[in-house]
């Protein structure tokens, strides 16, 4: 079934309820029609849309795929240079930016026929170690994507979700695409402000948070919090780096969910595992997800099995990417993990972030978790420092009060290896991170090597 079908059933399975705040589900699809026709493009093309996570945003989406055009939501943090970049390279046949206004048509019948397995979305991955990739993904992968979350992150019929993770990214489509299926409301936050993200909760009533533990950390930081009525929400759920035991446990105590998981995935294969008892084990990434298998490379290197239903099929016109990431049929990750003894599956990091230091690995996310379990530690980030006789030594860039000799003591009072503790401290007034809410360790070793 194609997302322009599945979206209609939608809407006539449940006409009166909430699709966005103040449009309901029958309301929805006559407007989409006029945008749709408005858009005046071919199944198969391009619409690129640079814009924020606004209704209108969320809205476009959904007209691409009711008149069977593929949507490409590109980043409005990206340079000109990086933007005229992937607007050549998808071959855009209609651009859409901030300030311009939505185009209505006439009413278009719907794309109902196309094949599932066509292009549906094209999402650009970050461009930190290269030019960008553009990932095409299917109707049937998206929809299979969709089904998956709204089953493991425990979502029902008429949740009510934040929809604040950017929509140029796999956790912000998807948490819009797996509302339609459960009858629930997507709440648009056109950029993040926590303050604002706690008014959205209360008033909306807000049942589930999908976010980046960096958005977590802000929310539970945040002043607001203490007169803020959260009690509608539910079911947490993150994904994009493993939460440190200390966020996991100020999240819970804030907001007493029923249902609190780590989602471990990609924009090619969009679950990978699903970490389902966060409270027992905190940062786990779990099991394998319903539509998935998984296996460790050479070095301990995260493959996923190409034949999920949430896969894509190769890069965008990239021949050379996916060479480098699709091996005989399964997906390298670029990330490190191990299994624990009850099976459960840990991301150690990135291939290129393992800091080796005298000939031993330390996994930043490691040392990372003691360190933020420090009161004076509101956020760190662990990464390799060239070192004449040891060849990396471990530094710890650190926003919050701590001192280097507090932070030592309490490294060394704790569970984590001597040789692990970083043997230096840098503070900053905050950590650079992507859209997503991702540190950009590659940004903080080039910030340190220019010193």
């Amino acid at each position: 079934m194609n997302l322009a079908r599945s979206l209609l059933g939608a809407c006539e399975r449940h006409p009166e309820l909430e699709a966005f705040p103040g449009l309901t589900y029958g309301a929805l699809l006559p407007r989409l029609r006029r945008l749709a026709g408005g858009l005046d493009v071919e199944p198969g093309d391009r619409v690129a849309v640079v814009l924020d996570n606004r209704l209108e945003t969320a809205l476009l989406y959904w007209a691409a795929q009711w008149c069977g055009a593929v949507f490409v939501p590109l980043s409005w943090r990206l340079s000109d240079e990086e933007l005229d970049y992937c607007l050549d390279d998808c071959g855009a046949r209609r651009v859409i930016r901030d300030g311009g206004t939505l185009p209505e048509g006439h009413e278009h019948p719907g794309a109902l026929d196309r094949d599932e397995r066509e292009v549906s979305l094209l999402l650009y991955t970050s461009g930190t170690t290269g030019r960008p990739k553009g990932v095409p993904r299917s109707h049937a992968a998206d929809r299979a994507g969709a089904w998956s979350q709204a089953l493991q992150h425990g979502y029902r019929f008429g949740d009510r979700t934040l929809g604040v993770m950017p929509l140029y990214h796999t956790m912000g489509i998807h948490s819009l695409v797996a509302m339609h299926l459960v009858g629930g409301c997507f709440v648009p936050q056109p950029r993040w402000d926590a303050a604002e993200a706690l008014r959205l909760i209360e008033t909306e009533r807000i049942t589930s948070l999908y976010l980046a533990p960096t958005l977590f950390h802000d929310l539970v930081h945040q002043p607001e919090l203490a007169s803020c009525d959260v009690s509608s929400v539910r079911a947490l759920g993150y994904a994009g780096a493993a939460m440190t035991s200390t966020l996991v446990r100020r999240c819970a105590a804030a907001f007493e969910p029923e249902v609190f998981v780590n989602h471990y995935g990609s924009t090619e294969i969009y679950t990978f595992t699903i970490g389902r008892d966060q409270l027992a084990k905190p940062g786990c990434a779990g099991r394998p997800a319903v539509n998935t298998r998984l296996r460790l490379g050479e070095g301990g290197e995260i493959e996923i099995d190409l034949s999920s239903d949430e896969a894509f099929g190769g890069y965008w016109n990239r021949p050379d990417a996916d060479a480098k990431a699709i091996r005989d049929g399964w997906y390298a990750t670029g990330d490190t993990g191990h299994l624990d003894e009850d099976g459960d599956l840990w991301i150690d990091g990135r291939v290129d972030d393992m800091v080796v230091s005298g000939g031993e690995n330390v996994h930043p996310l490691e040392v990372e978790d003691v360190l933020s379990s420090h009161p004076g530690v509101e956020e760190v980030a662990v990464i390799g420092v060239p070192d004449e006789r040891w060849g990396q030594r471990v530094a710890a860039i650190v926003v919050g009060t701590a001192t280097a000799e507090e932070l030592d003591a309490h490294c060394l009072s704790s569970r984590l290896a001597r040789f692990k503790r970083p043997r230096e401290y840098r503070h900053v007034d905050a950590l650079p991170k992507s859209a997503s809410g991702k540190i950009l360790r590659r940004m903080l070793r080039d910030e340190v090597a220019t010193r």
